[in-house]
C-alpha cells in the first residue's frame, strides 16, 4: 500500500490495545510494535525505530536528538493530540513529514466535560465520598446545569464540540479563544468575551487549552481569585494549566464550590490532598478513552502516515 520499508509504532496505547494493533496490521502487516509496558524514553525510542522509515508516535519524545540519530526516518504519524513532546523546529530541519488529525477526541472529551459539569453542579463527588464512609446526608441543594452561565476557555474542536452538547441545556455560553470563531459563534449562540470576564461570570468554567509556554501555570492563584465562589472549574486538556496547590488552598477555604480534573501536572497523579479533597472529582487521565474513540485515533493515525496534504510544523509554533 506504501513505499515504507518499516513502519514502527510506539505509541503505547496502540501496542498495548489487541483491536487497535490489528487496525494497524490490517493496512500495514510488517508494521512493528513496541512491547514495552510502559511508554518508552529517547534511547528506547531511537532503538526501537533504527530499521524504519514510518512511525506513529504517541508521547513519546520526538527531539532533535532523536531526529538525528534516526536519518532514514521520513515521516512520523501522530496517535492522538497533543504535541507538546514533538519539537517541531527540528521535525522541519530533518525534512520528516508529520501526519496529524485536529480534533479527532473531541467528542470523547466533551462528553466527560459535560459529566464533569452535572457531577460539579450535583455534588455528586463530595455526596459520594460521604456515602462511602457510612454517612448518609440528608440534604444538600445543588443546582441545574439548565440556564446556567459556561465559560469555555479554549474553543477549537474540542470546545465547538461542548458547546454543541450543551444546547438542550438552554445555557448561556461564554466563549474565550486566542482565535476568531465569529461565524460559529453567531450560529451556536455564543457570546466571546475576554479573559477577565469570562472568570468572573461563569458558573461552569471548562477548559480546553494546549499546553504551551503560555498556557503552563496560567490559572495561578491571581487567576484562580478571580473566579466566582460558586464556580465549577473543569480542566480536561493538560495538567501543568493550573496550579494544583494554589487549586486545593481554594477548594480548602471554600472559595471554589468545586473543580473537576481529568488532568494534572505529574501523571500518575500524586497531590494526594488535592485528589482526597471532598470538592475534588478526579480522573486518571480518561478523556479519549472509550472504546469507539480508541478506533477512531488508531484509523486516523494510520490515515496520516500517506494523507496527500501533510501539516506543515510552523502551525504548531506559535503554540
Amino acid at each position: 500500500m506504501s513505499s515504507f520499508k518499516r513502519v514502527g509504532i510506539a505509541a503505547d496505547h496502540v501496542n498495548r490495545h489487541p483491536a487497535m494493533r490489528q487496525e494497524v496490521i490490517n493496512v500495514y502487516p510488517q508494521a512493528k510494535f513496541h512491547d514495552a509496558a510502559h511508554r518508552i524514553g529517547e534511547d528506547e525510542l531511537i532503538a526501537f525505530l533504527q530499521d524504519c522509515d514510518a512511525a506513529i508516535i504517541g508521547f513519546e519524545p520526538v527531539t532533535e536528538r532523536v531526529l538525528t540519530a534516526l536519518p532514514n526516518l521520513k515521516i512520523i504519524s501522530k496517535y492522538g493530540n497533543g504535541c507538546e513532546t514533538i519539537d517541531f523546529h527540528a521535525l522541519k530541519r530533518h525534512n520528516v513529514r508529520f501526519g496529524y488529525t485536529w480534533g479527532v477526541n473531541k467528542l470523547a472529551v466533551a462528553e466527560l466535560a459535560l459529566g464533569f459539569m452535572l457531577s460539579g453542579l450535583r455534588f455528586v463527588g463530595p455526596l459520594n465520598v460521604a456515602m462511602r464512609a457510612g454517612e448518609r446526608p440528608k440534604l444538600r441543594n445543588g443546582r441545574f446545569l439548565t440556564g446556567r452561565t459556561v465559560g469555555i476557555h479554549g474553543c477549537g474542536n474540542i470546545g465547538k464540540e461542548v458547546v454543541r452538547l450543551l444546547q438542550p441545556f438552554g445555557c448561556q455560553i461564554l466563549a474565550c479563544d486566542i482565535k476568531d470563531y465569529a461565524d460559529f459563534y453567531s450560529t451556536w449562540h455564543v457570546t466571546p468575551v475576554s479573559f477577565d470576564e469570562l472568570l468572573a461570570r461563569s458558573e461552569v468554567l471548562t477548559l480546553h487549552l494546549p499546553k504551551t509556554p503560555k498556557t503552563l501555570g496560567l490559572y495561578g492563584r491571581a487567576v484562580l481569585a478571580k473566579l466566582r465562589p460558586d464556580c465549577v472549574l473543569i480542566n480536561t486538556c493538560r495538567g501543568g494549566i493550573v496550579d494544583e496547590d494554589a487549586l486545593l488552598e481554594r477548594l480548602e477555604s471554600g472559595a471554589l464550590t468545586a473543580a473537576c480534573f481529568d488532568v494534572f501536572a505529574v501523571e500518575p497523579a500524586a497531590n494526594d490532598r488535592l485528589l482526597r479533597h471532598p470538592n475534588m472529582l478526579a480522573t486518571p487521565h480518561i478523556g479519549a478513552s472509550t472504546e469507539e474513540t480508541r478506533l477512531i485515533l488508531v484509523r486516523a493515525a494510520v490515515r496520516g502516515l500517506t494523507q496527500n496534504d501533510f501539516v506543515d510544523p510552523e502551525l504548531f509554533y506559535a503554540m
